[in-house]
């Protein structure tokens, strides 16, 4: 993420981009030329502070890479209002969930500082994925092993949580 003469956040240019994409861990070890077909379908898109990404129960068809700024993910809880659940910077993501199921949004993301993301339709991916095999078969694996790290840390909080009586 670069900044201006002013402090300000700059513009992240394709490179920068590129780079992220390679670093988190859906696409790292993608070899060069899976990357760039990601690329070559995703969008970037520049969001202003407190704009409303989705809303918890939307449909859910986009994945989302944070390049600069910051997402806040949370829940409305009822007689409580909203309950941040994290605040994301770059590389993170999120949405990716919206890419394998039908579900609708389990969470609100709210811009929390000006961002740029890079945005995928699950429609320009499962044609992609349609057309490149190998790519199907590469993304496919990762997001098994990104789900199966998730339950087993949902698995430690919850034995955690049942452990020391605090559930």
């Amino acid at each position: 993420m670069a900044e201006d003469d002013s402090g300000r956040q700059a513009p992240v240019d394709g490179a920068d981009a590129r780079a992220l994409l390679a670093e988190i861990d859906l696409f790292r070890g993608l070899p060069p030329e899976h990357l760039e077909r990601l690329i070559a379908i995703g969008k970037e898109r520049e969001y202003a502070k407190n704009d409303t990404i989705f809303s918890e129960g939307d449909v859910g068809d986009t994945f989302y890479l944070i390049l600069s700024g910051a997402v806040r993910i949370s829940r409305i809880v009822p007689g409580m209002g909203e309950e941040a659940l994290a605040v994301l910077r770059p590389p993170a993501y999120f949405g990716e969930m919206s890419l394998i199921d039908d579900d609708p949004r389990s969470a609100t993301a709210i811009v929390h500082e000006r961002c740029t993301l890079f945005e995928i339709s699950r429609r320009d991916l499962e044609d992609l994925l349609f057309v490149d095999r190998d790519l199907a078969y590469e993304l496919l694996w990762k997001f098994v092993r990104t789900l199966s790290r998730r339950l087993r840390a949902t698995n430690d909080k919850m034995t955690f949580l049942a452990t020391t009586g605090k559930f």
